[in-house]
């Protein structure tokens, strides 16, 4: 299972939310660069950042920094956050990025989504929030009726090459992955899930491990790492150690 820090931007500066909340961020960092530079010397092997201003606003709005982390880093990263239209889809690409998330977008405009698939495939994800099993789109703060899982079916079904799937209720709390509805969604797919949100210590990697045989390709680890509470060698060993 593959163990990809995540880079979330806001202000220009390395940040985390708790839950998704702006009111409730952390300062990890002044430089994201650095950051990025930082998890790939760890043995950081695919790097995930977010543009949280660009979610928040529908736009990018902090391309320079992540167009600054992609010339340096010797990795694959992929981006989300305020992607809204295939002109930002092939920009974004067009920096070297390997694979463009789409949140909100897939989720009012499907169209949008089948297009960019068909242009890149194999180079457009789709980050599904849940909050008790549903969509929750605009940089989270706004809640659907719509069930997670059949929001990952459709998107699967326009041509999505991955869903990651975020449990805002555990997204930077540190209290573990929701593993019953994470094991939900990657069941109903076929094609890869990316786990995100809640990961605290190595006994929550542990947990989450036995789940690659469900679908669970990844998982996205953020304030755990930041903190301190979870070592990225150590994780990708034992993500290692159980894949092989």
């Amino acid at each position: 299972m593959l163990i990809i820090p995540a880079i979330d931007i806001r202000g220009g500066k390395c940040v985390r939310l708790f839950q998704g909340d702006y009111g409730r961020e952390t300062v990890y960092g002044e430089d994201p660069v650095a950051m990025a530079d930082r998890w790939i010397g760890e043995g950081a092997e695919f790097l995930h950042v977010v543009d949280l201003d660009g979610a928040r606003e529908g736009l990018p709005k902090n391309r320079k920094t992540i167009e600054a982390i992609v010339r340096k880093c010797s990795v694959p990263v992929q981006v989300g956050g305020g992607i809204r239209d295939l002109v930002t889809v092939e920009s974004y690409l067009s920096l070297g990025i390997h694979r463009v998330i789409l949140g909100t977008a897939a989720f009012v405009n499907p169209h949008f989504l089948r297009d960019a698939c068909l242009q890149w495939p194999g180079h457009v994800a789709v980050d599904i929030a849940a909050k008790k099993g549903r969509a929750v789109i605009s940089g989270w703060v706004q809640e659907t009726d719509v069930a997670a899982v059949n929001l990952a079916r459709k998107c699967e079904g326009l041509g999505a090459s991955a869903i990651i799937y975020t449990d805002i209720l555990r997204d930077g709390t540190q209290k573990g992955v929701n593993l019953p509805a994470t094991r939900e969604v990657a069941r109903a797919l076929k094609i890869p899930l990316i786990a995100s949100g809640g990961i605290a210590t190595i006994a929550d990697i542990k947990a989450l491990l036995p789940l690659e045989k469900e679908g669970v390709g990844a998982v996205i680890v953020g304030r755990a790492l930041y903190a301190g509470t979870l070592k990225l060698p150590e994780a990708i060993a034992r993500a290692g150690e159980e894949g092989g």
